[in-house]
Formats: structure tokens, C-alpha cells, sequence
């Protein structure tokens, strides 16, 4: 057991000096890849199979992971690696297939929207071509359809679509028998999202209740409203989903409050990290990087995640809000405060999530 341990250790301390990586079977991918990127290690390969233009901002990428990759439940999210300009890029999108695709045919797909100024969303928008391999992490997240079965009220706004889809997709294959209702927003009829499956959808899952509503092709802008929630037949007793941008959730989170739906009756999730409110107190310090002989300064504007790249440090990351626990890292001193949350920590040792995190004061992490 001795031996076995020390070599398991040299080769780890091998890999970190040659490739960066405490995984041995991963040293080779570097020359793996050359020869069929389908093969590489450190990752699950996923190659390419379809583009789809859902939209004139949108993006269906249909994508046929290695088989090793361990699959998903309808509703969470991936993070997907890619490399541009020479530096590899991860970033997290929701799931819109359903898990039986993957099951029967081995094929996912991710609908990506092109955010303006998004390095990585422009680059998959412009860039990726059929035959392309990607790098594909894990599933993870809590966005589940709930067990047993219930009512629910799906409430997305643009491209939060994506993971409802996965969900509706999922229901209908497994003949849920409970009503389901989903109001979807858009600005216009031209941005709606996979409109001919949804509609589909509509006509052959007979629990749906599909509402599209474009916000802005009036006079005036229509958003969610009483109204629309009135709409929806005995909402108390429903489990409520939430996905879309942040005015669209608070103003959901607000009307569903006042008519008293519990606040664990209510399932959200972001595409990005929503801010608590952090008080008065004063946040930044002298942030020491262990591992590396590095120190950076902080004003307590940035999450110590981009403090650590700011420094020439990579740590592992993944969607930068949160939610993968990628970036979870010890500190051996010091307080941070949670921007979900608004927490402060514990002044010793603990492990927190880099990018939801900034320094209170001095802080000391092992990197």
C-alpha cells in the first residue's frame, strides 16, 4: 500500500510540473489530441453534429459526447471548455434536450444566446463549425422537475427557455399527469426560441398550457402581471420554476409572494449570479495567495476569483456564479463575504467559492 501511495504521489507531482494536472491519465492528451481529440482525457470530448439558427441571436448546438460522459436530469447545467486565441475558455449553459435523447441516441443539445460583448457566446455565434470537438464537464443543478408528481408554473424570459425546454420535453415523454403551465416572455414574435417544438409540444402533451407573450410589440411594454397569474388554474398549489433575466425573476418572485406562495414551493435559476445586498461594511484587503509566493491587493469591487487571474493565477472554475462549486478553494484566514448571500465567513479556515466571494480585510487562500 506504501509504494503504491508514494507512486501515486510522484506521478501527481509529475503531472503538476509537466501539464499543470494531478491527473495522470491525463498527461498525454496534449499528443492525444493531434491524433483524435475525441480521445482526450482531462474532459469529456463532445463533437459537433448540428447547428441550428433558432433566432437571429440564438444558437441550438447538437453535440454527441463520448460515451464515458455520465449523463444529466432535465433542468441543469453544463460547463463546456473551448480554446480561443490560445487560452481555454469554460463557461456554463443549461441543457434544452431532453435526457432520453441522450439516452436513446447518445445526442445533448445546448441553445446559446450571443450576448453583446460575451468573449466566449460571439466566438461559439461566429466561430464554431460542424465537426468541432468541445470540452463538456459534469451536469449539475438543481432546476428539477419535482417528485412526485405535481401542478407546475413555468414562468422564462428569453433564452431562460432553454432549461424549461429539457423539462417540458422530459414531462411529455413520460406522460406527466399533473397540469402544467408555462408563460414564456419575449420582446418580440421574432425571438422566440424554439417556437415549432414548443408549439409541438403544445399539441401532442395535452397537460400544457403554453402562453407566449411578446413584451414589446405594443405601444407599451406588457410584462408578467395579476392578470397572468390569475389565468393559472389553482396556482396555489403549484410548484412554481423561474429562469430569465433578473427583472423579469423579481418581479415574478414579487407578484408570486403577495398571493402567498411559499418561498420553498419556488425553484430559480440564474445565467447570472444575482447580488445581495452588502451593507455598509467596509470590504477589501490584501488577498495572500499561499501556494504561488503571491499577494494582491484588493478595493473589494472584484470576486477573489478575478483577483486570483488578475495575478496571473488559473484556478478551476466553471460558471462564475455560483452554482457549480467548481472554484471552491481553502481559506486558511481571513473573512469573505458571500455576493449571493451577503454572509461573512468564519474568520479560519473553510473552503468558499472563489467567484461569489470578496475579501473583508486580509485574507489568505490556498493557491
Amino acid at each position: 500500500m506504501l509504494a503504491k501511495q508514494t507512486q501515486s504521489k510522484a506521478l501527481h507531482w509529475l503531472g503538476r510540473q509537466l501539464f499543470n494536472s494531478n491527473k495522470p491519465e491525463t498527461f498525454l492528451d496534449p499528443l492525444v489530441e493531434q491524433i483524435n481529440p475525441m480521445w482526450v482525457q482531462e474532459y469529456t470530448p463532445a463533437r459537433v453534429e448540428q447547428i441550428i439558427q433558432e433566432t437571429s441571436d440564438t444558437k441550438t448546438l447538437v453535440l454527441k459526447p463520448a460515451g464515458r460522459w455520465p449523463g444529466f436530469e432535465a433542468g441543469q447545467h453544463v460547463n463546456i471548455c473551448i480554446e480561443i486565441d490560445g487560452v481555454r475558455r469554460q463557461r456554463t449553459f443549461s441543457l434544452s434536450s431532453s435526457p432520453i435523447l441522450w439516452q436513446e441516441t447518445g445526442r445533448i443539445s445546448l441553445t446559446i444566446k450571443r450576448l453583446p460583448g460575451g468573449l466566449v457566446t460571439n466566438w461559439l455565434h461566429d466561430h464554431l463549425e460542424t465537426g468541432a470537438v468541445i470540452g463538456l464537464g459534469d451536469a449539475f443543478g438543481e432546476f428539477r422537475i419535482p417528485e412526485p408528481v405535481q401542478p407546475v408554473l413555468f414562468i422564462a424570459g428569453g433564452s431562460g427557455i432553454t432549461p424549461i425546454l429539457s423539462q417540458l420535453e422530459t414531462m411529455a415523454a413520460q406522460d406527466y399527469r399533473a397540469p402544467v403551465t408555462l408563460l414564456y416572455y419575449v420582446r418580440t414574435s421574432q425571438d422566440i426560441i424554439a417556437r415549432e417544438k414548443l408549439e409541438a409540444l403544445a399539441r401532442r402533451f395535452s397537460a400544457l398550457t403554453l402562453e407566449i407573450i411578446p413584451t414589446h410589440e405594443g405601444t407599451t411594454p406588457r410584462f408578467l402581471n395579476e392578470r397572468d397569474l390569475d389565468s393559472v388554474p389553482g396556482l396555489k398549489a403549484r410548484q412554481v420554476y423561474l429562469c430569465g433575466p433578473k427583472g423579469l425573476m423579481d418581479l415574478a418572485g414579487d407578484l408570486l409572494a403577495a398571493r402567498g406562495i411559499a418561498e420553498n414551493d419556488i425553484h430559480s435559476t440564474f445565467f447570472s449570479a444575482p447580488a445581495a445586498d452588502l451593507g455598509d461594511a467596509p470590504l477589501g484587503g490584501e488577498v495572500q495567495f499561499s501556494n504561488s509566493d503571491l499577494a494582491a491587493s484588493s478595493e473589494g469591487d472584484a470576486s477573489l476569483l478575478d483577483i486570483a487571474e488578475a495575478s496571473g493565477l488559473n484556478p478551476r472554475h466553471g460558471c462564475r456564479m455560483g452554482i457549480c462549486h467548481q472554484c471552491s478553494c481553502r481559506k486558511t484566514s481571513g473573512t469573505v463575504i458571500n455576493r449571493l448571500t451577503g454572509k461573512a465567513s468564519g474568520p479560519g479556515e473553510e473552503t468558499i467559492q472563489l467567484c461569489i466571494s470578496v475579501p473583508r480585510g486580509p485574507v489568505s487562500l490556498d493557491l
